[in-house]
Parts: C-alpha cells; structure tokens; sequence
C-alpha cells in the first residue's frame, strides 16, 4: 500500500464540519434531550429497562446500584459509570422529580446540594410507578434496535402508560439546543391527555382549565399566569416562582419570618448563606439570625428579626436579592419525529396520545394473535377430548412424538399446532371437568378475540381503552397539588428606610476615588485629624449625611455614580477608603470632579454642570433618581474631546460665573441656562476665544456680596470684589480680570469664591506646596496682575489648588 493512499485529501473545513454533524446529531438525538413520547433520555429509559428486565422491580428486594449501573454499561449505554449513576440518582430524587422512578436506600444526596453515597454503597429498584412506564414492553408495544454490539436488544422507546415528560419534565443542554420543562401534577395532565384524546381541536383555554401550570417538587409559589399560557402556546415562556413563607409573632414584640417551601432546583445550604451573609453585611437593619431548622418532618428555615424590624419590608428585600424568588424560563423542546422541536402544550400531549394509539394497537394486535393462536389449540384440544379413544389408539400405534402428530395430522386433520398440544396433553386433563374448562376457556377466548378486534377496528373503543388505563394510573398514583398559582406577578417595592438604620454619618471623597462611611464617633474621636487616605491624595468632598440620603459622584467624562449612602463601606476615620470602583466601575481614564449629597430627589432643584468647551447645561434634579446603580448613568451629552469642570446643585434661582484660562469672567443669572433632558447637552455658556477653555464655573447668590481669588500658573495670585464685573447674559466673551501681557502671559490654574476663613493650598509641578490665608490678602482690581507667591522658575508651574477652611474662633 503506498503511503499517500491511507490519507484523503480533503479540505479541513469539509472534515470538521462533518464530523461536528456528526457529533451534534448524536448529542442531540441520543443523549441530551427526552422523547416527547415517554419524556426520557436514553441513559434514562437504558436504566429503566435494564433494571425492569433484571427484575429490580417495586414488589422484589432492592438491589446494589453498582450492579444496575455494570449491567447498562455493559448491555445498553458505553459510557462512563457515572454519568450512568448520575441519572439512576436524579430520577430517586424526590426534590427534582415530582414522581420518582428510582426508590433508593441509603444517601442520595439532599436538597443542600450534598452529593451522593458511591454506587457500591446504595441499593435501588424501580418505583411502582415506573413499571407503568414500562408496562407491557413483551407484547411487541415498541420498536426494539440491536444494542451497540448487537449482542442483545433495546427498546427505542418505553411504552409509557402516563405522559411523563410532562409529568416529570426535563432539562438538558445539547449541541445548538437545550430543554427546559417543569414537572407537572399527574392527574391534571391524565385529565388534559383525556380532553385532547376526546376533542382533538380542543382549544388551549380549554387545556389550561385543567391544567392550571406547572407543579414542582419542591411547592412554592409560580405568579404570572400569562407566562404560563405563552409558554404552553409556543413552548418558550417565563413565571416567577417564589418560596412560601410566613410571618409569625413571638413575644416582646419580635417577629419571624418561617420559609416552608423553596423554589425548584435551588440548592438550599447556598440559599440559607446567601440570607446570612446579608445580615452580616448590615445590607438590610433588623436581621437577628437566620437558621435552617429542617429536619426529617420537613424543610424550615428561620429568618428571626430584631424588636420593631419590619417584617414584609425584609422578606421583600429577601425576595428581591436572593433565591427566594427566581425566574423560571420554560424551553420545551423534545425529540418528535426524531427532530428536535420547541413544543406547546398541545403538540406535546398530541405526540404522547399518538404513542399511546400506536402503543394499545399493538398490544391488542399481539393479544389478538395469542388469543387466536390459543383458540386453535384449545379446538383442537375439545376435539380430541370428544374422540379419546382413536386419538389414544392412534398415538399408542405411533413410534415415536413426530410419528404420534404426523398420524393425528393425517387421520383427523388436526394442524401441527393442535396435534402438539395432543400428544404433549398430561393424563390428569382427560377428566370431565377438563372438558368444562376447556370450553369455559373457549368461550373467555372468543369474548376476548371479539373485544381486541372491536379495539382494532373501533378509534372510540381505542380510545376508551386509553382512558380507562389513564384513570386507573390516576386513581392509584394521584397526589395534592404542592405549587400554589397566582395570576399576577406581585411587583416587589423595597423601602430604604425600612431597611436601612437611619444613622448620621461623615462621607468623604478623595481626587483619587476613594470613599467612604464613617461614624460620628470615630470623627469625633479623631480630635481634627485630617482622614486616612493616601499620600499625594486629599479630599474634594466631605460631607455630614445619613445612611437614608444618596451619594451622586459626577466623573470629567459626563457619567456620573448613583450610589446610596448605606451602600458605601463602612471605615475609621483613620483608616483609607475604598475605590469607588469596587462599588459601580468607572471607565478607564476617568476622573471623579465632583460629589453631591442629595437628601430628596426634588423636581424645584437643578444640576448645572459646566464644560471645558463652555457649555452650560440645567437639569432637574428628579431626573437623576436611578432604579439600579451597578454601572456609571450618563450625567449629559459631551461633543468631541469636552469634559466635565464643575457641577453644582441649585434651587433655580442662583447666579453663575464662568471663568477661562485666559483670564476672561462672566457673571449672569442661572435662568439664562434653559432646562433640559438628563441626556441632553446643554446650551453655549460662554463665547471662547481660540484656544481658551473654561477652568471653573461657580454658582452664586443673588446680590452675594462675594470675593473671588484666583491663581495663575506662573504663581501670582489676587483678591477681587465681585462687584468689579459686570453682570450680564449668557454666551458673551465676558470681561478681562488680567492685564494682557506681550510675552510670556498669565493663564489662571483656577477661581475660587473664598470669604475670610479660607485657607488654600498651592501645588507645583515639583512637588512644593504653599499655603495662602484669605484674611491676610489685600483686595485687587480686575486690571492688576495680583503678587507672585513662588518662583516659577525654580519651583516649577502651579498645577493644583485646593481648600481647607480655618475654623471661626469660638467666642469666649
């Protein structure tokens, strides 16, 4: 063989694809998803059978789950043991199917997510009511394939006395598909396959009349009866399902919330800790403890609250940020036709009726050919009864059995199958009274031969055969409801300041991002100590508030944090804060300019903001009310390369000035900036020269008599009274405050309002700071350049300025 001949060159595109064809076909079709017909998987309906045919039945001993799991492995399912294990527990469990088709002795995990005892530790068998899905599975009810190495056969699917795949949903994810479908209450889909047998145009309204929703395990509570018929309509639909709980009083005025019944598929010690760790975080005031008090009489978790804590404001909390209550998305898709397809209610029950037609046919075809086969033999036999003695004769005249049937054959015309029940007849049956049953018998066969023929011949009768066999499952397996169905999706309104201790706190804010919380004790204790915080790093905002009121931070790019009070971390006075972005994440680059406090989100206050390009813009402060607070909202529209350089909160009735860096100020009143949308850009604030930008816009009074210092960055300063400007409207060039110089011009670092208390700070760019006091600075005109209070040249240009008030001596 030459070497090129044992490869094909085929392009790698053509290979992958078929073999990922290939593949896909096989998860699909053959292990992930259930038959719309018997509601199983094939790992599922191989342990079923192997168990049923081994005899691991309900009526007999249990058996060790390591043999079951050899016995499919080794027949039916060539994979790993515990994937084969896997499924035998799920399908013991009773918190995961509403009806178990496994009974289990020994650990089969629990509800707490504990995983299960090893195979060679547990005994299993099957339920007594799987062997209904497995019922007459030997008359010939359904295909049977060869198993992988042809060594025996497998059923492609059980016969399914019930619908199970209602009955115990499924889940699954495949290759481009997966399954999502909720067990269901068995006798309300038995009554709903009836109607669907019955009436097959019957309406969905007509099936959602029976069948009222889904019925888990686990009980709770499913809301949104809509979700339920939209999913049953088109086979993709989503409820809420919520636990059950109640509220009990003890005394001294306390109260306990009482959780009986959790949703489906949530593992409870997770759900138990998650309560936990919220009151260990303080995120909600009234939390005592939370203890889980299940025990074998059933699942009990206590949430005990604080004196006065109020109850349902805390469980709606509960609802809202834990598993409690969860979304439940129905994905009902199934293998029909072998083709995998997203199912309603009626196709499902349509495809379950259409197996069950073909099952009953069946097995009254197989019936019908026994009951004839024996009704032969049975002649034969009252035949031969009636002519005893020549038969006996000529069976003593034969050689040997062959002989003994080819004479009988021969001399009385019998056929081969009755002359094989001749002369394999026992003496004891020659008496009379065989003669009576055997025509008893007769006569039963010729009832029975009638009634299978009717089947056959008959839908109705089908049919009623169908449902005779669907009620008498429901009347032996029938149980309450557990899941309780509302109509409407409760909205759940959380109030802070239920929840939150109102508790007076200082917040600080640094230039850096850091935040924080801190006691009114521990400023106190700190006898006027400046905050823990970073070297290099000093605070823009410091504030006296409540853990009630929310924190805006607004950032140079236009966004801004919308974050509440009780929400940032608690921290000494002493110690750093932490990052901003460990509680909403800024952009990369951003930079926080400036945080706000606000008590109530009024619609008579305003948000001016002011842009480096000299935008100005005025919004209400009720618009920057956020529902969530995980990412940074939009503050206002920024145009190109602008930024955010000062934001102020206003009652609409303020002052504004605007100031540049090339020294130009102009002073008009706040209603000059009209009010815009929260996303809005704004209004033209100041006309700018080429290359000038503003530095700082502040908001002032109304006939304030205030004094405004600024700072250049060649290390001048002055004072000036704001009464040496001129007020007058928006969008102006403004007037000068610094003589024009040829060479080597003052640009202003920044403006500041000050009165007689403010002491500022000065930063250069290597390093050295200075300290300016207000009360000992001279007034200045709008004309002068002020006085120099470092060397530039040595000290390198001003890049900072900051405040920090000199407390007003207390009077003696």
């Amino acid at each position: 063989m030459l070497f090129s001949e044992k490869y094909l060159d085929l392009p790698l595109e053509d290979v992958i694809g078929d073999r990922f064809g290939r593949y896909s076909k096989y998860i699909i079709q053959e292990r992930a998803l259930p038959d719309a017909r018997d509601g199983l998987k094939p790992v599922q309906r191989r342990i079923l059978y192997a168990m049923h045919k081994e005899g691991n039945t309900a009526d007999k001993p249990y058996r060790k789950s390591a043999k079951t799991v050899g016995n499919v492995i080794g027949n039916y399912h060539p994979h790993g043991d515990t994937s084969v294990y896997d499924a035998m527990i799920r399908m013991s469990q009773d918190w995961k199917v509403r009806y178990g088709l496994i009974q289990m002795h020994g650990n089969n995990g629990s509800i707490d997510g504990d995983p299960p005892a090893a195979m060679r530790y547990t005994e299993a068998r099957l339920s007594s009511i799987s062997s209904q899905l497995l019922r007459d599975i030997e008359k010939e009810t359904v295909d049977f394939i060869p198993n992988f190495d042809d060594s025996e056969e497998e059923p492609v699917v059980l016969p399914a006395m019930f619908p199970n795949l209602l009955v115990n949903g499924s889940t699954g994810i495949s290759a481009g598909y997966a399954t999502d479908i909720p067990p269901h209450h068995l006798g309300e889909v038995i009554d709903a396959a009836i109607l669907q047998m019955e009436k097959p145009d019957c309406e969905l309204n007509d099936l959602m009349e029976i069948i009222k929703g889904p019925d888990f395990p686990t009980g709770g509570t499913i809301q949104g009866v809509e979700g339920i018929r939209q999913a049953y309509k088109t086979g993709k639909g989503k409820v809420i399902v919520r636990c059950k709980s109640e509220i009990e009083s003890l005394r001294g005025g306390k109260q306990q919330i009482i959780i009986t019944e959790i949703p489906y598929e949530i593992v409870k010690a997770n759900l138990v800790k998650k309560m936990d760790e919220i009151r260990f975080d303080k995120k909600v005031d009234g939390i005592a403890e939370v203890r889980d008090e299940t025990d074998r009489t059933g699942l009990r978790i206590v949430v005990e609250l604080k004196k006065d804590a109020d109850a349902a404001g805390i469980l709606n909390y509960l609802y809202k940020n834990t598993d409690l209550q969860i979304t439940y998305n129905f994905n009902m898709v199934a293998i029909f036709n072998k083709t995998p397809q997203l199912l309603g209610l009626k196709p499902l029950l349509q495809a379950y009726v259409n197996h069950q037609k073909e099952v009953v046919t069946r097995r009254s075809t197989y019936e019908l050919r026994k009951a004839e086969e024996r009704q032969h033999v049975v002649e034969g036999l009252i035949r031969a009864i009636s002519i005893l003695d020549e038969v006996i004769e000529t069976i003593r005249a034969s050689k040997d059995k062959r002989d003994a049937k080819n004479n009988l054959m021969s001399k009385f015309q019998f056929t081969d199958a009755q002359a094989e029940a001749i002369v394999t007849l026992q003496l004891y049956r020659l008496t009379n009274t065989d003669v009576t049953t055997l025509q008893k018998e007769s006569d039963e066969l010729q009832k029975k031969i009638t009634q299978l023929s009717e089947i056959l011949n008959s839908e109705k009768k089908l049919i009623q055969v169908i449902k005779k066999d669907l009620l008498t499952i429901k009347k032996t397996f029938n149980d309450e409801r557990r899941t309780v169905i509302e109509d409407e999706i409760e909205e759940i309104k959380i109030n802070l300041e239920v929840l939150v201790p109102a508790e007076d706190v200082i917040v600080t804010v640094t230039k850096e991002g850091y935040v924080k919380r801190t006691s009114v004790r521990s400023y106190s204790a700190s006898n006027g100590d400046p905050t823990g915080m970073k070297e290099g790093d000093r605070v823009i905002g410091q504030f006296e508030t409540n853990t009630t009121d929310t924190l805006l931070i607004f950032s140079m790019k236009g966004n801004y944090l919308f974050i509440p009070v009780h929400q940032l971390p608690d921290i000494r006075w002493k110690d750093l804060g932490q990052h901003v972005a460990n509680i909403v994440p800024l952009e990369r680059g951003d930079e926080i300019v400036k945080a706000i406090p606000i008590k109530e989100f009024t619609e008579d206050h305003y948000l001016v903001f002011f842009t480096k390009n000299g935008m100005a813009k005025r919004t209400q402060l009720s618009d920057y009310q956020a529902q969530r607070y995980s990412k940074p909202l939009m503050a206002l529209k920024l145009k190109n390369d602008d930024v955010v350089v000062d934001v102020h909160l206003t009652d609409g009735s303020k002052d504004v000035f605007l100031t540049t860096a090339y020294g130009f100020g102009l002073w008009y009143e706040e209603d000059e900036i009209s009010v815009v949308g929260q996303r809005a850009a704004g209004v033209k604030g100041i006309n700018l020269k080429d290359g000038d930008y503003v530095i700082s816009g502040l908001t002032l009074e109304k006939d304030e008599k205030a004094h405004l210092f600024v700072v250049t960055q060649r290390g001048a300063y002055k004072k000036m009274n704001l009464t040496e400007f001129d007020k007058t409207s928006r969008a102006k060039r403004g007037l000068i405050m610094l003589r024009e110089l040829k060479s080597n011009p003052h640009r202003l670092i920044a403006l500041k309002k000050v009165d007689q208390h403010s002491v500022f700070y000065l930063k250069t760019e290597n390093g050295i700071e200075d300290a300016l006091q207000m009360d000992q600075i001279r007034l200045s005109d709008r004309y002068s350049n002020g006085s120099f209070i470092l060397d530039t040249t040595k000290d390198g240009a001003i890049i900072d300025l900051w405040e920090e008030r000199k407390e007003e001596p207390k009077p003696e």
